[in-house]
This record gives C-alpha cells, structure tokens and sequence, in this order.
C-alpha cells in the first residue's frame, strides 16, 4: 500500500485514450475519453481505486486533465458526471465546452 504523502502524478495516455492519476508507482484511477466526428473530446468515464478514495484524486485528476485539454485547444464534451460536476464548479480558463443539452 502507497503511503499518503506519496507524489501525485496525472499523465496523458494517448494509446489508452485517458488520463491516468498515480499516487507514487501505483496507477490510482483515470479518466476516460473518445473523440467524437467534430473532433470534440467526450469524457464518459472516471474511475478511481477503492483504495484511493477520499484523497481528492478525481478533482485532481480532472482539473489537470482539463487544463491539459486547454492547453491543447481541444474542445471537451463532458458527459462523465465527475467532470461535469468539476466543470460546473470550476473555471478553466481557455477551455473550449461543449456541454449536453440536457443539463
């Protein structure tokens, strides 16, 4: 088991298409996503680790895989409740949303 003050990392995984969140070695949760025909990145999925839980990993894991998007001047669709719920909450700044129509 990983200790708390283990470092936090968040990387870009292309070839799984998701964010993966690491506390020390151990991969703690992700965040995943597809890209749609407009070329709009559609976040559908976040999971993280029983074991992980409760540290804030998955605002974590979002906020950086939002300001990483924002960088890259992609456009998000987030369709994952976490990152919506992020997204309502926090401002990013730079970032392209496509938000559902039914919220």
């Amino acid at each position: 088991m990983t200790e708390p003050s283990d470092e936090i990392t968040v990387t870009r995984d292309d070839a799984e298409s998701r964010y993966e969140v690491r506390v020390g070695d151990v991969l703690a949760g992700f965040t995943e996503f597809r890209v749609n025909s407009r070329g709009y990145f559609v976040y559908e999925h976040t999971e993280i680790d029983p074991a992980f839980r409760g540290r804030g990993l998955a605002g974590t894991l979002v906020e950086d895989a939002m300001t990483d998007a924002a960088a890259r001047g992609e456009t998000v669709a987030p369709r994952c409740p976490v990152v919506l719920k992020y997204l309502r909450d926090n401002t990013v700044d730079g970032l392209a949303v496509d938000w559902p129509r039914d919220v």
